[in-house]
Order: C-alpha cells, then structure tokens, then sequence
C-alpha cells in the first residue's frame, strides 16, 4: 500500500485556496444583460430602415421587408387559397397569400395574410373587402403592420 506524504499538505491547501478565492472573485453576483463593462452597446450602428410609400408623419400602415401585407380576419374555416386569390386579385398583384391551417381539424384557423407589392393595391383592397363577403362570411381586413403612435402623444398613460 502506497504511503501519502502529509507534511506538504500545508502548501497544497493554501494553493487550493487561493484559487478557489479567486474563482469566488470572478463569481460575483451578476445578473441580466450589461453587467460586463466590456460590453458591445456602445458599438451599436444605426439600423437600415424600410422606405415607406407614405409620409413619414405618424401612426399608419408600415410596409414589411417585401411588400404590403394585409391582416384578413373572420375567414369562413372551408376558405382556400383560390377563394382568397379571387377576390384580392381584383385590386393588383397578389405576391404571397398565406392560410394558417389547424392541424387537428384540417380547417382554416380563421385568418389568412395577402401580401400586395403596392401600397396602392393593398390600399385599394383593404377600403373595399373590408366588411365584405368571402363563402358567405364578413371579413375585415387591417394592416399587417402599423406604425407607432406619434412621438408627441403620451404613452403609458394609465386610463382611471
């Protein structure tokens, strides 16, 4: 059986120490983003922006990365994309129509996204459908995405 040697035990646990004092150093409590003062905010650059096809003054419909998107809600569950199609394509050229389908049913969920390379022909398409019929069944129709409110406006006001 092998002899251990205690008499070098001392220097070994003042190592041991040290090191684990150090490890605790680096350790300390850091939560949440920003506690490294190294830390790669400050090199931040402006953001490309998307051009609108509208004035820049305030709250309205913004254009997402390739086109105009209209928001359709309240689409009768056995709607298809032809159904859609027809009836949007009458105002311009439909780049994307997208129907969320349920996966257990198989049936629409109840809204579909159109996709318009103008703003005018999605302009065009929301002031007519809106409230209109598709399969029998109102639809309204909304903006994709939409600007913010003004930035003179209060924000967070809380209603009493």
């Amino acid at each position: 059986m092998a002899e251990l040697n205690v008499h070098g035990g001392d220097e070994f646990m003042d190592d041991e120490d040290e090191n684990l004092q150090r490890f605790k150093d680096k350790a300390k409590r850091r939560k949440g983003r920003g506690f490294n003062e190294s830390s790669t905010r400050g090199h931040i650059g402006e953001y490309e922006t998307v051009e609108g096809d509208t004035d820049e003054s305030g709250a309205g419909p913004q254009r997402s990365v390739e086109g105009w998107i209209l928001f359709v809600t309240n689409v009768h569950e056995e709607a298809q994309e032809d159904d859609i199609m027809d009836k949007f394509g009458e105002y311009g050229e439909i780049k994307n129509i997208h129907l969320n389908m349920d996966r257990r049913t198989g049936y629409l969920k109840g809204y579909a996204l159109v996709e318009f390379e103008t703003f005018n022909e999605a302009r065009k398409a929301k002031e007519t459908l809106d409230g209109g019929e598709i399969l029998g069944q109102t639809v309204h129709v909304d903006w994709g995405f939409v600007r913010g409110p003004l930035a003179g406006r209060r924000r967070g006001k809380r209603r009493e």
